[in-house]
């Protein structure tokens, strides 16, 4: 077996309206099947405003302008890609708290790259196993 060790640095976001949240179904990667908090990877010359912005586009349709540093995550993680290759994974996540647009439109569709659509979750109904290690996050609450 092929072990590839990698390093994911991203910005994420969490959004909660009357108990719930809104999460994505992650469609690839080491969260796949899992519910997870929008977001993604920092491009080359983006600032973490700017990735936070682009990926809640991305992801949800939401223009958003308004948040907050909530925390930052470290995880690990080892997942098989296929058969024969896996991967030693670090992911570093920026999460934010995002205060809900006043208009918007949520995008159910898949974005085509890593969600199957976005949707709104009650939290008292989800358990930590349907959420990804970043969305976990959500259940901690102070």
């Amino acid at each position: 077996m092929n072990v590839f060790k990698s390093k994911h640095v991203g910005c994420y976001g969490v959004v909660i309206n009357d108990n719930k949240v809104l999460l994505i179904k992650k469609a690839r990667g080491a969260y796949k099947g899992k519910l997870d908090l929008p977001g993604g990877g920092i491009e080359y010359g983006e600032t973490v405003d700017d990735t936070l912005k682009r990926e809640f586009l991305e992801e949800t349709n939401m223009l958003i302008s308004d948040y907050k540093l909530r925390t930052v995550i470290t995880h690990y993680e080892v997942w098989n890609i296929d058969d024969d290759n896996q991967e030693d994974l670090t992911h570093i996540a920026i999460i934010y708290d995002v205060v809900l647009p006043r208009e918007y439109v949520i995008k159910r569709d898949a974005d085509g790259l890593d969600s199957l659509g976005a949707e709104w979750y009650d939290i008292d109904e989800l358990s930590m196993a349907d959420l990804s290690p970043l969305a976990q996050c959500i259940k901690n609450r102070d």
